[in-house]
């Protein structure tokens, strides 16, 4: 089958980005020329662990099209509470859809169902690995209100390390042409050592911060993320680095006024309450170009017969990825597929280093 799977963002080319974006304006410009766009389609919405902005979105977006959809947000009211496989749930459900938005807890999910998805499948967030579509929210919102995806000091600030919208949205723009990135974090809640090869590869400049203050004066964009408890150890361990960065009145008032503030959702406490009116605040703007990036999303890899998705050239090896957030240490059946970077080994699923 023609690859048609958004698994990771950066598959896609800069050019095939831009269409993304030119279908979504063209839709918040003119949605009523689309209301039957996917009239008989259906959209199966699989989230193995919970959602609202992103499961509602692309509900919301298939309806505006004109489709249906299906699907669980709990699995225990799934076959799954019965023990089945990912593989199962998978081959049944590309014969009851036309499309699959799939989220889960394991790292490398997606790539694993899409293997077995007679349909388009879209990657909606595997664990603390990747988050695609909410990075194609990021960068409607960045395109509408910059008007540029190029020559922006962006600066990233909380989980680095487990925060898979942060991942998605740095290697999406380390692709174009004069873009910086301040990373603001804890020393245990850095971005991930890959993270820093793909600035590195595609030459973006990039600094280390564990100050929000001092890293805020000069940013065009900051993308604030919550701490990830769901992603730690201990409740201890999520307790010492919870408030450590909070966006507040007194360090705004250290930012340009053409900066922006983004922000994946959910927030916690992250940033205060009365920074919501601020007219650089977008994060409640940005779920809503969200939808209509995922419309145009829909539209693409249903309609669209160019818009074919890159695959990187795997190889079967011999050895088992040894993360053990991997789908490929619950999922025994999978092939161990990799593929090299750098000289290294990867593991196609989790995109961590297997030899």
């Amino acid at each position: 089958m023609t690859n048609k799977n958004l698994i990771d963002l950066e598959a896609l080319s800069v050019d095939q980005i831009a269409k993304l974006i030119k279908k979504a304006k063209k839709i918040m410009q003119s949605p009523a020329d689309y209301r039957h766009a996917c009239d008989g389609k259906i959209l199966a919405t699989l989230f193995y662990e919970p959602s609202t902005r992103t499961q509602m979105s692309f509900q919301t977006a298939m309806l505006k099209l004109g489709g249906r959809t299906i699907g669980f947000d709990n699995p225990m009211n799934s076959s799954v509470s019965k023990g089945e496989n990912l593989k199962d749930t998978i081959s049944v459900i590309g014969g009851y859809a036309d499309i699959i938005a799939i989220r889960h807890p394991v790292e490398g999910t997606a790539k694993a169902a899409s293997l077995y998805s007679g349909v388009p499948l879209i990657n909606c967030g595997d664990g603390g690995h990747l988050h695609p579509t909410q990075t194609l929210t990021d960068i409607v919102t960045l395109s509408c209100e910059k008007g540029r995806l190029d020559h922006m000091k962006i600066g990233v600030c909380g989980d680095l390390l487990n925060g898979r919208t942060v991942h998605s949205l740095i290697k999406t723009l380390a692709k174009y042409e004069g873009n910086s990135f301040v990373l603001i974090s804890t020393k245990e809640l850095s971005v991930p050592l890959y993270i820093i090869d793909i600035l590195e590869k595609n030459n973006c400049k990039y600094e280390i911060s564990h100050s929000l203050s001092d890293a805020i004066s000069d940013l065009d964009v900051l993308y604030m993320t919550r701490i990830q408890r769901e992603r730690f150890k201990s409740e201890d361990e999520y307790e010492a680095q919870k408030n450590v960065f909070v966006l507040d009145r007194e360090k705004l008032d250290r930012a340009r006024d053409d900066m922006i503030i983004l922000h994946p959702l959910p927030r916690v406490n992250e940033i205060t309450v009365d920074i919501d009116d601020d007219p650089r605040a977008l994060y409640f703007k940005q779920a809503q170009y969200g939808m209509y990036g995922r419309m145009a999303l829909i539209l693409l890899l249903l309609q669209d017969e160019d818009f074919v998705i890159a695959s990187r050239e795997t190889q079967l090896c011999s050895q088992h990825c040894n993360n053990p957030k991997c789908v490929t240490q619950s999922e025994a059946y999978l092939p161990n597929l990799s593929y090299r970077k750098l000289g290294m080994q990867m593991c196609d699923f989790c995109d961590k280093r297997i030899d």
